[in-house]
């Protein structure tokens, strides 16, 4: 592995090896191995941006009641492709050479799984997402 592999590796956080098993899919295992750490370690930057989406769309989530806040993460997410794209960015960029040709072999199933977590840790992260609330960059 070049310098950039080792540096992206160990960049990650550590995610527990007991979400690893022997007879898990391969989709699960790089969902796990792979795809959680990514998001974890992007994680300020996925919040940051979907702040700026927020802003960009008039603050109209903060119009909106708990459950309907819960529904716009989702429905920016899965409809508006632009963003969905630009968050899958910021996912695959996190790649290793060996990670992305894993990728490419089954993006589509990996994509839904990739959008599915990110959804979740936005979601489970709602509260930054008030007007005036500040966030540290280690979350």
């Amino acid at each position: 592995m070049n310098d950039r592999e080792n540096d992206l590796v160990k960049a990650r956080p550590h995610i527990s090896p007991k979400s690893i098993s022997a007879n898990m899919s391969n989709d699960e295992r790089f969902q796990n191995v792979t795809l959680r750490p990514v998001i974890k370690l992007q994680s300020p930057l996925l919040i940051a941006s979907f702040r700026n989406y927020i802003q960009k769309h008039k603050n109209v989530f903060h119009g909106l009641s708990t459950e309907k806040r819960l529904l716009y993460i989702e429905n920016a997410i899965q409809k508006d492709m632009k963003f969905r794209n630009s968050l899958k960015g910021m996912i695959i960029g996190q790649f290793t050479l060996e990670e992305y040709h894993l990728y490419i072999e089954n993006s589509s199933s990996l994509n839904k799984r990739m959008m599915n977590i990110v959804t979740e840790r936005l979601k489970d992260h709602i509260l930054l997402f008030e007007k005036n609330v500040m966030f540290s960059a280690v979350i």
